[in-house]
């Protein structure tokens, strides 16, 4: 039987409204800084999570699907990554784009508690060494992307 099949970071998403899960601020701030040029953050600084652009998760899906069998030793679930960032990271790369944009903080301790406990980077070598994953977006790659296309959606 095969049963392979991946395991995702926080997925980030154009299309998808964030629905209030601790990774969501990672796609509410692009809604905020394009609407309003200011996030506040319900993370602390310094919070780091890893992520990944839906366009990147969709092509793990697949990759992963047509992944030559022969070469996949774990043939379970594989960690998949692309980018670990912080909100302090996430709004700078928003600035370059949006100088004006601001950000600041009021956390919330039941969702800094839940990122606490997770990983802050999913070690996903052995996809890449098993059926060669890889990823197109990286951190100013996505936020380009986001930006563009929420600022069409928004206006």
């Amino acid at each position: 039987m095969d049963t392979r099949g991946v395991r995702y970071p926080g997925i980030i998403s154009n299309e998808t409204l964030p629905g209030g899960g601790t990774t969501d601020y990672a796609v509410d701030i692009y809604y905020e800084a394009i609407k309003k040029k200011q996030y506040t953050c319900f993370l602390k600084a310094g919070t780091f999570l890893d992520m990944m652009y839906m366009p990147d998760a969709l092509k793990a899906a697949v990759d992963i699907m047509e992944a030559d069998p022969s070469k996949l030793i774990h043939r379970n679930a594989f960690n998949v990554s692309t980018m670990s960032f912080d909100p302090e990271k996430l709004g700078a790369s928003i600035r370059k784009h949006i100088p004006e944009f601001k950000l600041d903080y009021e956390v919330d301790p039941v969702r800094q508690e839940i990122a606490d406990s997770w990983p802050n980077n999913m070690d996903d070598s052995a996809a890449k060494e098993e059926w060669g994953w890889n990823y197109d977006y990286d951190l100013p790659k996505m936020t380009k992307d986001m930006l563009t296309v929420l600022g069409k959606k928004l206006k």
